[in-house]
């Protein structure tokens, strides 16, 4: 046992886990892999606001119908370029694989794809879905709406999500720029871990339902997030809004079932993933060089680190030294996985 209780699991360990626990809830063998690959991904790279902390929730959430667990994301709309994945009210993961896959193959046919995904779920880590844009060579950015926890500016109820923005960059012979954040001071994420330790939050973070300012987690989690950057951060959230969720036809934010309560409407968020191929704009090598003397210039200053950079560093360690898992999570998620005898 380790210094902080926590259980090491190799990230192939706690993606058996997550899927056993995933198909005992009523996911299918595709939907099923399908979050376990994205879960366990944000948790090899640091993120465990978006990993596999999120699983039971998902879990109770399938088994009580908030997320249909039989769902299969089918494109409904198409004209070219630009096209509409149905999630069907399932988990996101699977209907933002057909997008992403799908996007791929018309961006290199068009030089550019929209593919916007309604009636979705959590999407989890934004970068995570760009991982495959980034390899094929292009330009991709991906943005989702979530349930209301952040008021419009000089509002005084939470109508927007924290409404993350995701971007990848390509480079030839490194691994590609990858940019990941929400529009709230921190992810919603972090204060439910918070939240579940019994850990403060700092100030600022995030306000009661009233909207006084909060350092208990569980107290901000029935209140409101703050924007980043204030009037600005407010208002691309709102931008964000609109890209996911009206392009989509889905919930706005103030309309949508929580993410983090098992009982209550279904979700039905929205995301929009763009994908550009530099051959189609100025060129792939141009685009290599421009990228290429940007970066230079950053790296002139020694405490510059690439966008990305740190979170390839994690998932190294991760692979070589295992994941440290929450003990408690990991009891709940085996009891959760029990219907599954081989779950780890």
């Amino acid at each position: 046992m380790n210094a902080t209780d926590d259980i090491i699991l190799k990230p192939t360990a706690l993606h058996t886990l997550a899927r056993r626990a995933l198909l005992a809830a009523g996911a299918t063998d595709a939907g099923a892999e399908a979050a376990a690959k994205a879960l366990v991904y944000a948790d090899a790279r640091g993120l465990s606001s978006h990993g596999v902390a999120r699983l039971p929730m998902y879990l109770a959430q399938l088994r009580n119908g908030r997320v249909d667990g039989a769902a299969k994301p089918v494109i409904v709309r198409d004209k070219g370029a630009a096209f509409l994945v149905d999630a069907a009210d399932g988990l996101a993961f699977g209907a933002c694989e057909l997008a992403v896959a799908t996007g791929i193959e018309r961006a290199r046919t068009f030089g550019t794809a929209a593919a916007s995904v309604t009636r979705s779920h959590h999407f989890g880590a934004g970068a995570y879905h760009l991982e495959a844009v980034g390899a094929a060579g292009l330009v991709g950015l991906a943005f989702s709406n979530a349930p209301g926890s952040m008021p419009v500016w000089g509002g005084t109820r939470p109508l927007l999500g924290t409404n993350p923005i995701a971007a990848v960059f390509p480079r030839a012979n490194a691994a590609p720029l990858m940019i990941d954040l929400s529009l709230s001071q921190v992810a919603r994420g972090k204060i439910m871990v918070a939240a579940r330790d019994g850990k403060p939050i700092p100030e600022g973070w995030a306000t009661t339902a009233d909207g006084q300012p909060t350092t208990d987690a569980r107290a901000a989690l029935n209140g409101m997030m703050l924007p980043f950057g204030g009037a600005k951060g407010a208002v691309l959230a709102l931008m964000v809004e609109l890209l996911a969720a009206a392009l989509s036809g889905a919930q706005f934010g103030s309309e949508a079932g929580s993410f983090l309560t098992e009982d209550g409407p279904r979700s039905g968020v929205g995301h929009l993933f763009w994908l550009l191929d530099p051959d189609a704009l100025a060129g792939s090598r141009v685009y290599q060089q421009r990228i290429e003397t940007l970066i230079e210039l950053m790296l002139v200053d020694d405490d510059v680190r690439l966008p990305g950079d740190r979170r390839h560093e994690i998932a190294a360690a991760s692979e070589r030294d295992g994941i440290a898992l929450d003990r408690k999570l990991f009891e709940q998620l085996q009891a959760l996985a029990s219907n599954n005898a081989d779950a780890i």
